[in-house]
């Protein structure tokens, strides 16, 4: 099968603020597409070399464009980044908080059925154009609004609150270490945003007697059992990642780049009800995600033991605990073990978002997926900076749309 090659990328800085800013989305793609080129030796002349020859090709990767920023049919907005963007084919793509990784899986499959050699993928969301309740609302489009999300405040936290109640259920957990496990989680992130130079909370304070201490005015209650410690970041911004084909990498002497060696993609049921209805009988609360991670170390013909970093959709920290059985790392029901003895720590054996993650690198839905992939890049590349994990050789990534509803994995090595 045709390898595909990642060149490399870019990532905005998360803090900001755009629409404080002054400025909007064309604004921030010609950032994050100037430093993508830079960071890859690509330019606008090399893409109007490769339009020429049709071998370039655009995805995007966005949620809710048309609610935060009243734009959709973003497929051509590169267009007004340059006109070196003029006749390149480009496509929007979705999947709620994954968009950005079906995007790549696009991508993907252009340049392995070699119709393109060059596939820039784009993810990006712009969301504190409104205030932190509207913006929850427009989030519950990744549920079944009409059921799970319309006139409830803030569904997804709830949404991802009665998931960690059902895990406390499923495998007889005492509550009290669960909620403090929760808490490690939410630390671990923060701390680990600190040393990136991205990341949105990387000035931020987090202690594990802050993050335990849910109930009080400055880590209000939001979702069940969940803080605000257990939650994932409101952001703007954007990311960039350049894949390449076998004849591309060959041709200009970059065979040494990181290649994505496999990929899962699986779909839950849709609503959260159905999905622990179905679930019942299986060892995994969420089997679907457990699915796409053995789909895709079977088709990176690899297993646990291969894998040195892994980056997750820590949307919530009850989706990160989850995250930790369905890579493998534990039993399920015993992903307390992971936490309480160092293995995801950035020291430990199987270190779980050294960027910081969802909570501490922040999440602009569209982009996170590329962000993530970028990541690996940056990690099995050697250029993490000082989140770089020694000697990573292979790196994994789990990115999840709505409340586990779609699932992609991919596995990123030299």
């Amino acid at each position: 099968m045709e390898k595909v090659y990642i060149l490399g990328g870019a990532q905005t800085d998360f803090e900001r603020n755009w629409f404080k800013e002054g400025k909007n989305v064309i604004a921030l793609l010609k950032e994050v597409i100037n430093s993508a080129l830079k960071n890859t030796n690509l330019s606008y002349e090399k893409i109007k070399k490769l339009n020429k020859e049709n071998k370039i090709a655009v995805c995007i990767g966005n949620f809710a464009a048309e609610y935060y920023i009243n734009q959709g049919h973003l497929g051509p907005l590169l267009t007004e980044v340059n006109e070196a963007f003029y006749g390149v084919p480009s496509a929007r793509y979705e999947a709620a908080c994954a968009s950005g990784s079906v995007a790549i899986d696009s991508a993907m499959s252009k340049i392995r059925l070699g119709d393109y050699d060059l596939v820039l993928v784009v993810g990006f969301e712009l969301m504190k154009t409104v205030n932190a309740k509207i913006c929850g609302d427009y989030l519950g489009r990744a549920a079944i609004y009409e059921k799970e999300a319309k006139g409830v405040e803030f569904p997804f936290p709830k949404l991802f609150g009665k998931l960690a109640d059902e895990y406390v259920k499923k495998y007889n957990l005492d509550e009290e270490r669960f909620k403090k496990n929760l808490a490690k989680i939410s630390c671990i992130n923060y701390a680990n945003a600190k040393r990136n130079p991205n990341a949105q909370t990387r000035k931020w304070f987090m202690n594990e007697k802050q993050a335990n201490f849910r109930g009080n005015p400055t880590n209000e209650k939001i979702g069940n059992m969940l803080g605000i410690s257990d939650c994932s970041q409101v952001t703007d911004g954007a990311a960039v990642v350049v894949l390449a084909s076998e004849k591309y990498a060959k041709e200009n002497n970059l065979e040494n780049k990181p290649i994505i060696k496999g990929y899962g993609h699986r779909v839950a049921p849709y609503e959260f009800s159905k999905k622990m209805l179905e679930s019942k009988n299986s060892q995994y609360i969420l089997p679907w995600t457990r699915e796409a991670v053995c789909d895709a170390y079977k088709r990176a013909n690899l297993s646990l033991k291969d894998i040195d970093v892994f980056e997750t959709h820590d949307c919530f920290t009850s989706s990160e605990y989850m995250a930790i059985s369905a890579f493998g790392i534990t039993e399920p029901g015993k992903e307390y073990e992971a936490i309480e003895n160092g293995t995801i720590d950035f020291t430990g054996n199987k270190p779980i978002n050294p960027s910081g993650g969802l909570i501490g690198c922040g999440h602009p839905v569209g982009a996170s997926g590329v962000r993530m992939m970028l990541d690996l890049y940056k990690q099995v590349a050697n250029e993490a900076g000082d989140y770089q994990i020694k000697n990573a050789k292979n790196a994994l990534m789990l990115n999840i749309g709505g409340s586990a509803t779609t699932n992609y994995v991919f596995i990123v090595g030299k």
